[in-house]
């Protein structure tokens, strides 16, 4: 595998950036397989999570300076306020170069500061959620106060859980009925307030067994694959009273907001154990779709 270089024209508004580390995500490993349901190009640099140092600044460029440390934006055109599809088709590692590459050109608005508390290969697992979705639900619903439960397939990673914060773990390869579990595990029975969903169709049911009355399922992942039989219906919604909502990357404003509260509550996000260099992409994404890893995958670029 060869290092892309940047071919952008050079504008007065732009920062270039050199990336010390990308990391991968889930949707890094289903865009080639051509199972993504957002925009892609074709050819594209994979990976929208990246960090490294600005290595220069046009002449108009106020955020940022040479050797600031900063990661990349998800979205580009997502800078605050509800998405629009102009967002979503400014995706990094899809419809635009991403971050697997030793330097890009970018708007300053298209990069953010990285927390000053983390390292360079933790503040590249940033964009997609601080070291892997479920990992980063549950370091920040710690940190304001929240009574987590956590679930793996793993009674390894289930200790790591425990570790990490999680008030209480399942394990759902065991305990098949883990929704009605979760359920049981609240104050007065009633459900939990809130599921991060990543599992997709597959584990819907189960989070609805979970969910209290009112309570909110946020979709942001399909793990278990796209389809599943005996998914939930819009009548389950009803039975349940609940609400169901599909999320994507926040915007950058809300990055800048998540980069005050990494700092202020010293909150460090998991990188696997098994760092990969840049020529070792190709294992990189074989050991995540192995689902070897516990937290989030980092490729090691260096400039």
């Amino acid at each position: 595998m060869s290092t892309p270089k940047t071919t952008r024209q050079w504008v007065v508004k732009d920062t270039k950036n050199g990336f010390d580390a990308a990391s991968l995500n889930y949707r890094d490993l289903i865009i080639p397989k051509g199972q993504y349901p957002f925009p892609t190009a074709t050819p594209v640099v994979p990976c929208s999570d990246g960090a490294g140092k600005v290595v220069a600044v046009g002449p108009k460029v106020s955020e940022f300076k040479e050797g600031d440390v900063v990661a990349t934006l998800f979205n580009q055109k997502h800078q605050a306020g509800p998405v629009k599809p102009a967002g979503i088709a400014s995706g990094l590692g899809g419809a635009l170069d991403g971050a697997l590459r030793e330097y890009g050109v970018f708007p300053e608005t298209g990069l953010v500061r990285a927390p000053s508390n983390t390292t360079a290969n933790e503040a590249s697992t940033l964009v997609c959620g601080t070291g892997g979705v479920s990992l980063a639900a549950i370091q920040f619903a710690r940190a304001a106060g929240a009574n987590v439960i956590a679930t793996s397939s793993s009674e390894e990673k289930l200790e790591f859980l425990k570790k990490l914060g999680a008030n209480h773990v399942i394990n759902y390869k065991t305990d098949q009925n883990w929704g009605e579990t979760a359920k049981k595990l609240t104050t007065g029975g009633l459900g939990v307030d809130h599921v991060i969903e990543v599992g997709g169709p597959g584990t819907m049911k189960q989070s609805m067994l979970a969910i209290k009355l009112e309570g909110t399922i946020t979709v942001i992942g399909f793990l278990g694959g796209a389809t599943a039989e005996n998914t939930p219906s819009t009548l389950d919604a009803l039975t349940h009273l609940c609400t169901v909502r599909g999320i994507i990357v926040g915007s950058r404003q809300q990055f800048e907001d998540m980069v005050r509260a990494i700092e202020a509550s010293d909150i460090h996000p998991v990188v696997d154990k098994k760092v990969f260099p840049f020529e070792k992409a190709v294992d990189a994404y074989q050991y995540q779709w192995d689902q070897k890893h516990v937290g989030k995958v980092v490729i090691e670029v260096g400039t």
